[in-house]
């Protein structure tokens, strides 16, 4: 029950490589049964800047579920309880989580390490859970050493030399750059997308408050991070190379969006702005004998709504329901099993992807202070009750999975 190790060869039941939301939380629910669990995440640690902060109903319901909630929020966080956009200085409502199923009915903001922190502590508490930090990945080992065999571990580098981890099943929650997916003959297809996101710091003055979504000719999104603000803001792809001319045009745009942020930008430079080159992408096939993809290494998502993370919980789950049975009764999950979770799991993938693909255009395109509203807003705004739908999509999901139970044969 070590929560750190760097043991030369490990013996585990099922391993998971990476230390984000859908492998921590996948960690969770097989530990719970009593079976063995080793995670390998790369990182020292879960500080990174740029990742999302969202915390969407379902997934505080299933935090519930775990008997975490209490702990997850005794942490510093913010609620929302709807999400909403300053258009042109006009304030619309996209998404109102009042009337959602939920014991909270809000969206909390938490730095993401914060959250991963409370799931990998929880892990710990269990027999059987090994974190393994600062350990990459480099191959997999397959049965027999053949070509095309089923999946029976991985290797890897860690603090103290190579490690050897042999695993009934090895759960790949890498992302969606995943090196062990490739090495699995697993190559994701998709759609061209429309923008990037530049990410960028921005010093907090005495007072200052930004509204978290402001939109116009492009987006901006501000999260407060207590002692500075994380701003993302979207452009068309391929936009940004790097370049002063890139930085004066990124900061006229955000000036024509929000002057008010004008002034703050003055003093970003080029080193400090990070491109997230959006992907909206998916496997075809999510496994192969021995090796199943979940999150952004099954189905890379834009950002917008921050329901990547959301999703990949949600497949956590899934997985967890489906393969957990397996484990827990000394076997290991055959490719129907995997299917099976491929099957749950890939008709709100799809349908997310089909919404964000449509969205990608209203968000980006260069407008003039007095263009009409799109049509989604002005839908919005005239019938406010389908702000309850879009709560829903958002704060719940196309398909959303609880630990209780999961319908045979699915």
């Amino acid at each position: 029950m070590s929560t750190e190790a760097s043991s030369q060869r490990i013996d585990t039941d099922c391993a998971i490589v990476g230390g984000g939301p859908a492998g921590l939380m996948l960690a969770l629910a097989l530990l719970r049964h009593g079976i063995r669990v080793t995670v390998i995440e790369k990182h020292a640690d879960f500080l990174r800047d740029f990742r999302g902060d969202t915390i969407h109903p379902s997934t505080q319901e299933l935090l519930a579920d775990l008997g975490l909630l209490d702990e997850f929020l005794a942490l510093p966080h913010d609620d929302m309880e709807r999400v909403t956009v300053s258009w042109q200085g006009v304030e619309l409502v996209l998404a109102d989580f009042s009337r959602l199923p939920t014991r909270r009915k809000v969206m909390t903001f938490m730095p993401q390490w914060d959250f991963l922190d409370l799931l990998a502590d929880s892990a710990s508490r269990h027999p059987g859970f090994t974190l393994l930090r600062e350990t990459r990945i480099d191959g997999l080992i397959r049965e027999d050493g053949r070509d095309g065999g089923r999946v029976t571990g991985v290797t890897g580098a860690g603090p103290d030399g190579d490690v050897t981890i042999r695993a009934r099943l090895v759960v790949d929650a890498s992302g969606r750059d995943s090196d062990i997916r490739t090495a699995a003959g697993l190559h994701p297809t998709g759609v061209a997308a429309a923008m990037d996101v530049l990410w960028f710091r921005l010093a907090k003055r005495d007072g200052e408050t930004y509204p978290f979504i402001q939109a116009g000719s492009g987006m901006i999104i501000t999260i407060d991070r207590g002692d500075f603000f994380q701003i993302a803001h979207v452009i068309p792809a391929g936009m940004w190379g790097g370049t002063d001319a890139d930085l004066t045009i990124m900061k006229h745009r955000i000036g024509r969006i929000s002057p008010r942020m004008a002034d703050a930008v003055t003093a970003v430079a080029t080193d400090d702005v990070h491109l997230l080159r959006v992907r909206l992408e998916r496997l075809r096939r999510w496994f192969t004998s021995g090796m199943l993809c979940i999150g952004d290494s099954a189905h890379a998502m834009s950002p917008a709504g921050g329901v990547g993370i959301n999703l990949a919980i949600q497949d956590a789950v899934a997985a967890a329901r489906i393969l957990g049975p397996v484990l827990r009764g000394g076997g290991a999950p055959t490719t129907r099993d995997l299917r099976r979770v491929q099957r749950r799991r890939s008709w709100p993938t799809r349908v997310t992807q089909f919404v964000q693909r449509r969205l990608q255009g209203p968000l980006i395109a260069e407008r003039t202070p007095d263009a009409p509203l799109p049509l989604p807003l002005r839908l919005l705004r005239d019938h406010p009750r389908l702000t309850h739908l879009t709560g829903r999509f958002v704060g719940l999901g196309a398909r959303p999975e609880r630990f209780e139970r999961i319908e045979p044969g699915v």
